[in-house]
């Protein structure tokens, strides 16, 4: 979380397994809910939006909440992918595996579950404020629509390559069905608002 941009991609280019998908899938959410506090910070105080000002006081702190929260979703996903990896070097023929590796499993399906359910919060803050912000902005809201989406995405992704592999369906299949439905939601809510922009723009 704390490493510069440039380091950051550079480790993500290189052999390491960790940065990955995951945390590249928190960093998106984390790009929306920030372009979504700028947004709302370019709107505040403005005379022709005064009628909105309430508003962009309530959903200012929320954005930058979420942000603040997608941030530490990356380290999240980071921290619990390593005792995956360490797992999958434990010997087939090791009868703590299987418990050792659906553990692991279990834990690194969780960020990105998480990553989800934030975007649908975000969602929903995006579409209050696609309604209420300065014009001047509201590409800047399509944008981050565009990023929560992919933040959805990107997750679900790296919460199906390990609920996949876990032993215990019915906690797979728990898991599968809340990221599923964060994602359904989200993608599809994105999308309109990304369109309603773009289209405004025309």
């Amino acid at each position: 979380m704390d490493m510069m941009l440039h380091n950051f991609t550079e480790e993500l280019a290189g052999k390491a397994a960790v940065p990955g998908g995951g945390s590249v899938a928190a960093l998106a959410g984390s790009l929306g809910a920030a372009l979504a506090s700028m947004a709302a910070n370019l709107t505040s105080g403005k005379k022709k939006y005064a009628a909105y000002q309430a508003d962009i006081d309530r959903l200012l702190p929320a954005a930058q909440a979420l942000r603040q929260d997608f941030l530490a979703l990356m380290d999240k996903d980071a921290e619990a992918f390593l005792p995956l990896s360490k797992a999958y070097g434990i010997p087939k023929e090791d009868p703590n595996r299987d418990a050792v590796m659906e553990e692991a499993l279990r834990a690194a399906s969780a960020a990105p579950v998480e990553v989800l359910e934030k975007a649908l919060v975000l969602t929903a803050l995006l579409e209050e404020l696609v309604e209420k912000c300065s014009a001047l902005v509201i590409s800047d809201v399509g944008v981050a629509a565009s990023c929560c989406k992919c933040a959805a995405e990107s997750a679900l992704l790296n919460v199906r390559i390990n609920t996949k592999m876990m032993k215990d369906r019915a906690a797979a299949d728990a898991m599968d069905a809340r990221a599923e439905a964060a994602y359904a939601a989200v993608t599809e809510r994105c999308g309109k608002l990304y369109n309603q922009v773009l289209q405004g723009l025309r």
